[in-house]
């Protein structure tokens, strides 16, 4: 398998996906990388195997304007791209800018057929541990109708079946309640849609503090909401597990409680490590893009690519289509 990597994107840069790269290609023999970026920083990686260095010149900020950075021709997400359609490489990673990662896949990769909008979907875990469920759009879009939606629905219910061996995956819509009439318009004409389209199984509304827990296996929701979601959910997950830190050390007695209760937190850290689950796929595009974490550390980034090589493995792609 042939994957192209966005060196330069993210908050800690070539720090990062270097120690990545490295990482993997001891884990797998069976992939080849083009490594894109500036090649000066990235000379730790010359002369080894399966590694090709692709020069690039310009790093895009983050908050680079989507339109802007199709235009700059000689950035790492432009080159990487290039190199993704040269090479038919089967995966391309970025930790960089989203709104660039979406422009750049939907004019040059180009959508699916019949596909208006692509969406964000990236999974999640919960309390049951191996278990982890899906959100879309997590913010491929700020707008969005019903009919996306209820779009966002149907592709990432065949996502969900095919990548986590689900037959009839449970779609819910996020919600401020969990009756049918409940939140703005958008919210009830997609719950609508759901509920008459034979080809979801639909469950209907959750609210925000329900999904971790397991229940549900896709999640329905707007990009501007869904990427509101995303990271006050990583938030609260940092900050849980530093206040849990802190109480322990607060004196001589917690720290030997700290000793018996061990075994428990660290099945509960690994339960519940959104670090572990890699980043986001841009899911309706001819290609699998992954949008990794943009303050991504060596072990996130390469839980994205770790992703990417599932997904790869299973032909995701064409198997989409092909339900589509």
């Amino acid at each position: 398998m042939k994957f192209v990597i966005d060196m330069m994107g993210g908050d800690h840069g070539v720090e990062t996906t270097i120690g990545a790269v490295k990482e993997f290609l001891k884990l797998h023999d069976d992939v080849y990388f083009y490594c894109v970026g500036n090649v000066e920083c990235l000379s730790p990686l010359e002369g080894l195997d399966r590694v090709t260095i692709v020069p690039s010149i310009e790093v895009l900020k983050m908050d680079v304007d989507p339109m802007e950075a199709m235009h700059k021709k000689d950035s790492s997400l432009n080159i990487a791209m290039e190199t993704y359609l040269k090479e038919n490489c089967d995966c391309l990673v970025s930790a960089g800018s989203t709104g660039a990662l979406v422009s750049e896949g939907v004019f040059k990769i180009k959508r699916m057929a019949g596909i208006k909008r692509p969406c964000l979907v990236s999974p999640f875990p919960t309390v049951i541990k191996g278990k982890n469920f899906v959100c879309a759009d997590l913010g491929a879009n700020t707008e969005n109708t019903s009919e996306n939606l209820l779009q966002f629905a149907k592709i990432t219910s065949i996502f969900y079946r095919i990548a986590y061996n689900c037959e009839n995956p449970k779609v819910y819509l996020l919600n401020n309640g969990t009756e049918e009439e409940k939140g703005n318009n958008l919210m009830k004409e997609t719950y609508q849609l759901l509920k008459n389209d034979p080809s979801i199984n639909f469950k209907g509304n959750m609210e925000a503090r329900e999904p971790l827990n397991g229940e549900c296996d896709v999640l329905i929701t707007d990009g501007f909401t869904g990427n509101i979601f995303l990271k006050s959910t990583e938030g609260a997950c940092k900050v849980m597990s530093n206040l849990i830190k802190r109480s322990f050390k607060t004196n001589f007695m917690t720290k030997i409680g700290y000793l018996f209760a061990k075994k428990g937190f660290k099945d509960m850290s690994e339960t519940m490590d959104y670090k572990s689950t890699g980043g986001a796929m841009l899911l309706g595009v001819n290609g699998l893009l992954i949008k990794a974490h943009g303050s991504s550390d060596v072990r996130t980034f390469v839980s994205s690519l770790k992703i990417g090589y599932r997904l790869s493995k299973n032909d995701i792609i064409n198997k989409i289509k092909e339900n589509l």
